[in-house]
């Protein structure tokens, strides 16, 4: 866990409101460079300005409805494209994705005729292609030969560079100038040895003695994970003093005190943030996490909500908003939320992240959405996530009970079982 790089979030200054106008334009240039995913969130922004500023003003909401509309055909017609290219390189489980943003995009009969036969083919595909992929059950087991412990100094320094690479130059340069032992601390932290990451980073801040080094941070994220919480605040705190505009510490501390239910602590420090931190995305995220830590989930909601109405979407907000929507036990505005984002995903060809699937997925299946796009959900999630196929197979194999095909249905529950077996 480096927070430099895996909690580093972008810092925004002061969110500001703009025209119906505005986005228009934006839109049609995005749109003459054949961006149409990006064409339609401006002209949809565009569409929801007028509705707050001039809701009387027929025309031209009829004209941004017409510049989606001719948006989202090219955009069909693209994923259509797409889908066909993914499909010939046996790439099916992208290849439905763009089949089913297509489908939700097009209007136009001849197309959706195309993208129809396309799912039947992609869906013979997937079920044949179960058995094939399936692990030989009946073989014995044989045991993986363990891997050569010997240390590699070069695969060393080549991992080491890699992982520093993201982080600005300055702290770069920093980072390749310490001692020997931060190097080894620095790998151990990043492969999750927290014992030995707290022993060399601790060596390498004795070693240079230096208030201004980056390594207290490091050092505060070993401990923390070793729920040494005390020390960890410790550490963190004395990076702070040196730099008091470092996000990642105050990320780093509000985890400490989440995890030691020391909400107090947590608000205290975030009334500290310098105000370009405390108007960041993750400057919200920090104050709303707070909340739902604390157990204040209507305070929580309510937070991100206000959000969301002064500021432009933010897909780490709709996030947070989702959860809170979960710990109130709100799931139908929690599946719509995580839809929501799908479908952000979607328009931006964007990789889904499969937690997010998991998560629409789960929700949908609670709440007796027994659909093909669910069961097309769980069919991805068992190869994205192979330790969760049994979970996945057994809920296809209900899916399909519902939908009355007691044949998948069966056939679907014996896989899960053979999968449960193999654990």
């Amino acid at each position: 866990m480096e927070l430099w790089n895996s909690r580093k979030m972008g810092i925004l200054n002061f969110f500001s409101s703009k025209d119906p106008e505005d986005y228009d334009r934006k839109g049609d240039a995005l749109f003459e460079t054949g961006a149409y995913g990006k064409a339609i969130t401006e002209y949809e922004r565009a569409l929801e300005k007028l509705e707050k500023s001039s809701p009387w003003d027929d025309g031209y909401r009829q004209s941004l409805r017409d510049k989606i509309s001719s948006c989202k055909e090219q955009l069909a017609l693209e994923h259509e494209n797409t889908a066909t290219e993914l499909m010939e390189a046996g790439h099916n489980d992208d290849a439905h994705q763009y089949v089913e943003l297509a489908l939700e995009l097009t209007r136009d009969d001849q197309l959706k005729a195309t993208l129809e036969q396309h799912l039947k083919q992609l869906a013979m595909t997937n079920i044949e292609g179960i058995q094939t992929t399936l692990p030989n059950f009946d073989m014995p087991h044989q045991e993986e030969e363990p891997e050569d412990a010997t240390v590699d100094p070069q695969r060393d320094d080549e991992d080491f560079t890699a992982l520093i690479g993201t982080l600005p130059e300055e702290i770069q340069e920093s980072y390749r100038n310490y001692p020997a032992a931060f190097k080894t601390g620095y790998l151990a932290l990043n492969q999750g040895d927290f014992e030995l990451a707290a022993e060399h980073l601790f060596q390498a801040m004795q070693e240079i003695d230096d208030p201004q080094s980056y390594i207290p941070l490091e050092l505060a994220t070993a401990c923390l994970n070793l729920a040494k919480y005390e020390e960890a605040s410790r550490h963190a705190e004395t990076f702070l003093q040196n730099h008091p505009d470092a996000l990642p510490a105050y990320q780093l501390l509000c985890e400490i005190f989440w995890e030691t239910k020391s909400f107090d602590r947590a608000e205290t420090l975030l009334a500290s943030l310098p105000e370009e931190l405390a108007e960041s995305v993750a400057g919200y995220l920090m104050r709303g996490e707070t909340l739902y830590h604390a157990g204040k989930y209507v305070e929580a909601k309510a937070f991100y909500r206000e959000f969301s109405k002064k500021y432009e979407w933010h897909e780490a907000i709709a996030r947070a908003l989702a959860k809170t929507h979960e710990a109130l036990g709100e799931r139908t505005n929690a599946r719509y939320i995580y839809g929501e984002i799908m479908d952000q995903c979607r328009s931006c060809h964007t990789r889904i992240d499969p937690y997010l699937k998991q998560k629409y997925a789960d929700l949908s299946f609670e709440s007796g959405h027994n659909t093909s796009e669910v069961l097309e959900l769980y069919l991805s999630l068992a190869q994205e996530i192979p330790q969760n196929a049994a979970d996945c197979y057994q809920k296809i194999s209900r899916i399909y009970s519902a939908q009355g095909n007691e044949v998948e249905a069966q056939r679907f529950q014996l896989i899960s079982e053979k999968y449960q077996e193999k654990a």
